[in-house]
């Protein structure tokens, strides 16, 4: 028969007690995690979301020890009783509340469980798809509360932060105009305004630029945002981000600001002290040491650039690259020799998956260098190719010749797969900034110029010029590079942000450049160009994912396993049945007709 709390108050958490209480007599409530019975003593572990104690039963109490011997797995009780020490042969090191047990004189059944569909005391993750499902039962883990728990205090460590050196944390609106400029909005239609629709944010960025605008010199805001767009590990349709922006300032002072940031909260959550400053590196510089504008530099194996060694080459591969404008790249892999022929031919395949049209390799020997290809390079090539590279006797060469964009993805991809195959990863965090990105990017699908970032970013003072000549051709534009900086922890892009233009001019040349129209810019984006017209101050700011920051701080696979409920790879709630079908009552209200699912939408 279950029983109600009545007057009982719970007075500890499971998991605070300690040898310390020993003799004080407590209410605790919580789930039975684990149930043992050793034939006249009853034990059972009872768990909340600061841990778990022992619970001690014995016959002499035979009201308690009925109801200890009734009660399963996920059972919810609240019991009173009293702290004792532990006799010896009983303590668990392994455990916080390891050296003392409860005696309970009460014992009240608040409610019984089914047998749950996975094991929650038995350590073992169970498949994400169940997980999903019972994620209410899933959070209940010990390992996925300390995951929620962590985000807790990394939250309370960021708004302590800003709140502490006069940033003004507001809340800017979750229905806005939709703006498309990158990722597909999604979108809310109006019931009182037909056949209009609200977007909601994939980031209050033109909102916190009118903040500054409005003289709040100091914004920051942990802001819900929405991309309807392809799911990874580290993406969500909805995600958490911690969005920054100052006025009167330069792009070393936000980034100086992050870093003391980020340090404060590795400092108060993981008790970890990061160095200062964080590395730097242009994006020229990232894209061709590390293959990547988010390098991982956990590890080595930097990538070095070939081309000249290589100019007018009897191999004609590396000769027909860097006479036509390419490039010839590559990397050393210390001990890399021992792979196997079939393991290097993987490697090639991977390679020509990748995008290139072959890969080079090389293993270095004692009296010389073996290798489908060192018969069309002489000796001096290949002793200045492995002198560039700093290969010595047993080390594995790779080599890529192409344009620099292929080089760069084949290489930064094959540098992550050997730094993971010979574990040459190093334990903990690095960090790093990436800086001056190109400003535009030509999209082989739109066939015209993007921005890399949003079209709200500022040149560099140096490329100015170039942006506001409305003569120069798209390849120049392509020179123009931004006042952005991406910070990178682990090979894991954290988040990005810019310097932006506060002049009207100036946004209005970038947005020229874009082809975007004086007439489509105005419908798009007039507000904020009008906002510029009236004593816009300089400004920049950032946001970062606060998901991704959780994730890595706790060494966990995804973003999933950091978020309360999330939505799985097809944007889906297997919990809930999100999205789901309407009432149709609800779309004649909205003025709104589905397709059938074969039926295609007009062109």
């Amino acid at each position: 028969m279950l029983e109600t709390m009545g007057d009982l108050k719970r007075t500890d958490y499971c998991g605070d007690l300690r040898s310390s209480d020993a003799g004080s007599k407590v209410v605790l409530m919580g789930w039975v995690h684990r149930r043992r019975d050793h034939g006249g003593l009853i034990f059972l572990d009872l768990r909340d979301r600061s841990g778990v104690v022992q619970l001690l039963f014995n016959p002499d109490n035979r009201d308690a020890y009925a109801k200890a011997d009734e009660a399963r797995g996920e059972y919810v009780l609240a019991i009173s009783g009293t702290v004792v020490m532990r006799p010896e042969g009983r303590v668990n090191p392994n455990i916080p509340t390891g050296e003392i047990e409860v005696v309970p004189d009460k014992v009240l059944v608040l409610n019984t469980s089914k047998t749950p569909p996975f094991g929650i005391a038995n350590g073992l993750e169970p498949d994400e798809s169940v997980r999903l499902r019972y994620r209410y039962l899933d959070l209940r883990r010990p390992e996925a509360q300390r995951n929620l728990m962590m985000r807790h205090k990394i939250v309370k460590a960021v708004r302590d932060f800003f709140d502490a050196r006069g940033f003004c944390e507001i809340e800017t609106p979750s229905m806005i105009k939709s703006t498309p400029e990158g990722a597909r909005d999604y979108l809310v239609p109006s019931r009182v305004n037909p056949g209009r629709f609200y977007a909601l944010p994939q980031s209050p960025q033109l909102f916190k630029q009118l903040l500054m605008i409005a003289g709040f010199d100091r914004y920051v805001q942990i802001a819900r945002c929405f991309r309807d767009e392809d799911l990874r590990a580290d993406r969500q349709p909805e995600f958490t981000q911690v969005d920054v922006e100052m006025s009167f300032v330069q792009a070393d002072d936000v980034m100086a600001l992050v870093e003391d940031m980020i340090r404060e909260v590795f400092d108060e959550t993981l008790d970890t002290k990061l160095p200062r400053p964080f590395a730097r590196m242009t994006y020229p510089e990232a894209m061709l040491k590390f293959g990547s504008d988010k390098p991982d530099t956990r590890f080595g194996l930097g990538i070095s650039d070939l081309t000249d060694v290589v100019r007018g080459s009897g191999f004609k591969v590396f000769a027909s690259a860097a006479a036509s404008g390419g490039c010839v790249r590559g990397f050393a892999v210390p001990g890399g020799g021992s792979l196997s022929r079939k393991e290097l031919d993987d490697l090639s395949a991977r390679a020509v998956s990748l995008g290139a049209k072959g890969l080079v390799w090389m293993v270095v020997e004692g009296d010389g260098v073996k290798s489908p290809t060192a018969k069309y390079l002489s000796d001096d090539e290949l002793a200045s190719i492995t002198g560039r590279l700093g290969a010595h006797a047993g080390d594995l060469v790779l080599i890529v010749a192409g344009d620099e964009r292929t080089a760069a993805t084949v290489l930064g991809s094959l540098r992550l797969d050997m730094g993971a195959r010979f574990e040459l990863v190093k334990p903990g965090f690095s960090l790093c900034w990436v800086t001056e990105f190109p400003l535009f990017e030509y999209s082989d699908d739109q066939k015209r110029l993007v921005a890399v970032h949003h079209p709200f970013t500022s040149p560099m003072d140096e490329d100015l010029p170039l942006l506001l000549d409305g003569s120069a051709p798209a390849k120049d534009l392509l020179r123009i590079r931004a006042k952005s900086y991406d910070l990178v922890l682990n090979g894991t892009e954290l988040g990005g942000g810019s310097i932006r233009n506060h002049r009207r001019d100036v946004q209005q040349a970038l947005l020229d450049r874009l082809m975007i129209g004086h007439e489509e810019a105005a419908e798009r984006f007039g507000f904020l160009l009008e906002a510029l017209e009236y004593g816009a101050p300089p400004h920049g700011g950032i946001a970062f994912g606060l998901d991704r920051l959780v994730m890595l701080m706790t060494g966990s696979a995804s973003i999933r396993d950091v978020i309360a409920f999330p939505k799985t790879a097809s944007a889906s709630c297997p919990m809930t049945g999100a999205p789901a079908e309407v009432d149709p009552e609800q779309l004649v209200e909205l003025r709104i007709r589905t397709l059938g699912i074969r039926e295609q939408p007009p062109k």
